[in-house]
């Protein structure tokens, strides 16, 4: 078994709760979502970001606008929609009480 493969399982499975996170604090463009992810260290490529977004869009869990660009085409710039918000909260609920029982689950007896 390939350690890469479990990290990147483990990635992907925090991924949805960290981009919905970063639309939380402002409007995004996708290029600025995976420039987040990457300085995080989550490495994230486009065609894992679009169908995520998409299906989130989908689930009326985001939003998006269409703003001009002084550098091309208009760009699409998501954000939560009230539902999103209150889907997050729960999902940073979740990740507390997981990452309580992980870090009480992997503490070593000293």
């Amino acid at each position: 078994m390939k350690i890469e493969n479990t990290k990147a399982q483990m990635r992907k499975g925090v991924l949805e709760l960290c981009v919905l996170s970063i639309i939380s604090k402002e409007e995004a463009y996708p290029s600025d979502i995976i420039k987040k992810l990457k300085e995080a260290k989550l490495i994230v490529v486009e065609g894992t970001l679009y169908p995520l977004l998409n299906r989130l869009k989908n689930a009326s869990l985001l939003h998006y606008t269409w703003k001009e660009s002084n550098a091309g085409p208009p760009r699409k710039y998501y954000h939560l929609t009230d539902e999103g918000s209150g889907f997050l909260t729960e999902l940073n609920k979740t990740w507390d009480e997981l990452n309580h029982a992980v870090s009480q689950s992997t503490k070593t007896n000293a």
